[in-house]
């Protein structure tokens, strides 16, 4: 991107920030300049399913879109009103996520479940505890939902207490993110995930290299195929870790995960894609 005003620095910026008028001193200002500068016109560049990544400019617009959904976390209302949040990214081109009745994996981050009685229940949407926004067909960030499940659908202390990844930070529950553990500069060179929502389809991880189940033409111990702890997930929990984010039970094997401390966070689905029959 070709701007003057980027996230990042809207991101240490309010890190940096002590007082109570967080929107007025720190957002506001950087917004204004980034209408100015036209920010959000280049953001527009990814709003549509094409390779746009591999495109001259697309990498730095790709870590770009993930520095601001660093803002994005950092500024989530959970349970506040949502207000400047929307501000804020409406004015860079983005449109909250319509809301219905019905739970949508794509829409919606399970943050807390309510167990129901019958396991067999499924996923019902009991509330919104913050928005999600669409970047027109490119999901920028899921909204987060209450639900209520049965435990063979959704765990309550798993779907919505395990580890949630591509995330940066929840205040409510651990994250897994590519940028953690590098430098102060390196974790900036951080891909958003890009999920598209088109006529013909869901498009989960565009930008992602990996089979979800693995190369047969390499051997299972081959860098570039499945991890040994990715192997013990069967090939539904794997399909629900990407669509969802986070495992939604106990995993199948977990007596043998568990001689693994902290396998959850050795697990790298970040290159996983669905074959194309899936989409």
């Amino acid at each position: 991107m070709t701007h003057g005003v980027g996230a990042r620095a809207l991101y240490e910026a309010l890190m940096d920030y002590e007082g109570a008028a967080l929107y007025e001193a720190v957002v506001a200002p950087w917004l204004d300049r980034a209408v100015r500068e036209g920010y959000g016109e280049q953001l527009a560049t990814a709003a549509r399913y094409r390779s746009w990544w591999d495109e001259p400019g697309g990498t730095e617009l790709h870590w770009e879109l993930y520095a601001l959904s660093r803002v994005s976390d950092y500024l989530l209302p959970d349970g506040s009103p949502p207000h400047e949040y929307l501000r804020l990214f409406t004015a860079l081109g983005m449109t909250p996520v319509a809301y219905d009745d019905a739970f949508d994996p794509f829409h919606h981050e399970i943050a807390e479940v309510e167990q129901a009685e019958d396991p067999h229940t499924p996923i019902e949407l009991a509330e919104v505890r913050w928005p999600g926004l669409m970047l027109g067909e490119l999901l920028f960030s899921r909204a987060g939902v209450r639900v209520r499940a049965g435990a063979a659908h959704a765990e309550r202390g798993v779907a919505d207490c395990s580890p949630l990844f591509w995330t940066f930070r929840r205040r409510h529950r651990p994250t897994v993110d590519l940028s953690h553990g590098w430098g102060s500069n390196s974790q900036w060179r951080t891909e958003l995930r890009l999920d598209y929502r088109t006529p013909t389809g869901d498009h989960l991880n565009v930008a992602g290299t990996g089979a979800i189940d693995g190369r047969p033409d390499l051997s299972p111990e081959h860098p570039e195929n499945l991890g040994s702890d990715e192997l013990l997930l069967t090939p539904t929990e794997r399909r629900e870790l990407l669509c969802h984010r986070c495992l939604l039970r106990t995993p199948e094997a977990a007596d043998a995960l568990v001689g693994s401390p902290g396998w959850e966070r050795n697990l790298f689905p970040f290159e996983w894609r669905l074959p194309t029959a899936e989409h």
